[in-house]
């Protein structure tokens, strides 16, 4: 009875212990952000003298909202429209070509199919800067500069995206599209009412991946990005630091808007990303 007892003791330790450390990592985790909200509601004097440091501003500077999305100089509200479009658009093309992608060389029953896997895989492995240039000047010839196409077209395929896909269609149950099959349904048909509403878990992960990486871009986007109508909220936020001067107020508000949306994304998939991740695809 002592030995059971010891034992229930140590378990209860233990899971104390871990609690502990799992509160203290998400404490550390959540300072950066603690941070960019008090600084959002600071004047610069206050993000900047050391001895009048305060944990909260005792006056928030409410204001700042409003300065960032009025400052004629800094066109934060187009940005984020363009941002959204962008993102919007290219992970519901990625999800879907890449989907289909995955798919086929998960099931096709062809010679070259592995050695076409290997070939996209193989393209993760080229650095960015050796297709950057030859991207440019095909976006370029095509007139695309400083247009929504020049920034959204040439991030339409992901082969992370495939890869992924393909690794989770080779655990999907064939079972299920036997079973479609027999009653009628060809592979185009199975595909789409079978297979992708069954596997909603990966393309939440997936799509959260290609959302983040196409809202976060900023290398492209400056390059092809030469005017401010077709500027992204990425590039608006680098506005607020020059050789002149630093907005800090400005910049630590406009991140913090610029965040709002995939704060909001991932709370509403958080089930979904976290069943993707677990499972990748159905038991059988």
């Amino acid at each position: 009875m002592a030995a059971v007892e010891g034992e229930r003791s140590s378990s209860r330790a233990g899971v104390t212990v871990r609690y502990f450390v799992l509160v203290a990592l998400a404490l550390v985790f959540l300072v950066p952000f603690y941070l960019m909200v008090r600084n959002a509601l600071s004047t610069d004097a206050q993000i900047t003298n050391p001895e009048g440091w305060t944990w909260f501003p005792s006056n928030p500077q409410w204001s700042n909202l409003r300065e960032v999305f009025s400052d004629s100089s800094v066109p934060l509200g187009h940005s984020l429209l363009n941002s959204a479009i962008i993102a919007v658009t290219q992970t519901v093309v990625v999800l879907v070509i890449s989907a289909m992608a995955g798919y086929g060389l998960a099931r096709a029953k062809v010679r070259y199919a592995n050695a076409v896997f290997y070939l996209v895989l193989g393209t993760l492995l080229i650095p960015a800067a050796v297709t950057f240039v030859p991207t440019f000047v095909m976006v370029s010839t095509l007139g695309w500069v400083s247009t929504l196409r020049g920034l959204i077209v040439p991030g339409l395929f992901q082969a992370l995206a495939t890869f992924l896909f393909r690794q989770h269609f080779l655990g999907f149950p064939k079972e299920l599209e036997e079973a479609a099959m027999i009653d009628g349904a060809g592979p185009w048909r199975t595909f789409w009412r079978i297979v992708m509403p069954t596997s909603g878990g990966m393309l939440a992960a997936v799509g959260t991946i290609t959302f983040i990486g196409s809202w976060n871009a900023f290398l492209w986007p400056l390059v092809i990005g030469q005017d401010q109508n077709s500027w992204t909220v990425q590039l608006s936020l680098s506005t607020y630091v020059t050789a002149q001067s630093v907005n800090l107020h400005g910049m630590f508000m406009a991140a913090l808007v610029s965040m709002v949306p995939l704060l909001l994304m991932f709370l509403f998939l958080q089930r979904w990303i976290v069943a993707g991740v677990e499972q990748t695809g159905i038991n059988e």
